[in-house]
């Protein structure tokens, strides 16, 4: 079983894809957005190479659990998706996983390493591993 995991952004969205039988998840290119506007039709190549069964989208929280601006644009941006592909959506707590991303690259590759699209991917992978880790 094959999913998609993006991490929601007003400038990028990162994107990762996993297996549910090995629990792990691999790090894609990031989507640029231009103009604030995400059209849909630019994930068409991932969902014909990837052909997911589902979509686990990040759900950007503040640390008390309550929702944030931001919350509400991932919810619309997942809502979007499922109309355009007709397939099953998930939003998972994302909580902490930008500092995570960070942290891993720093560790990893040194302060020139810590580009915005490249976290934001490395984000959605954390997504879904999370999700894996709480669902399977």
């Amino acid at each position: 079983m094959t999913i998609l995991a993006f991490d929601f952004g007003r400038k990028n969205i990162g994107v990762a894809v996993g297996q549910k039988i090995t629990k792990t998840a691999q790090v894609l290119p990031s989507i640029k957005i231009k103009n604030k506007k995400i059209k849909i039709e630019i994930f068409e190549n991932l969902f014909y190479e990837w052909h997911p069964n589902f979509i686990i989208v990040g759900l950007p929280l503040n640390m008390d659990g309550t929702k944030q601006k931001i919350t509400k644009e991932s919810e619309k941006f997942s809502k979007k998706i499922f109309e355009y592909f007709k397939i099953p959506i998930y939003l998972h707590d994302e909580r902490l996983t930008t500092v995570e991303a960070k942290t891993i690259l720093f560790e990893k590759h040194g302060f020139k390493s810590l580009r915005k699209s490249r976290i934001d991917s490395i984000s959605a992978a954390i997504i879904l591993e999370s999700w894996f880790s709480n669902n399977i």
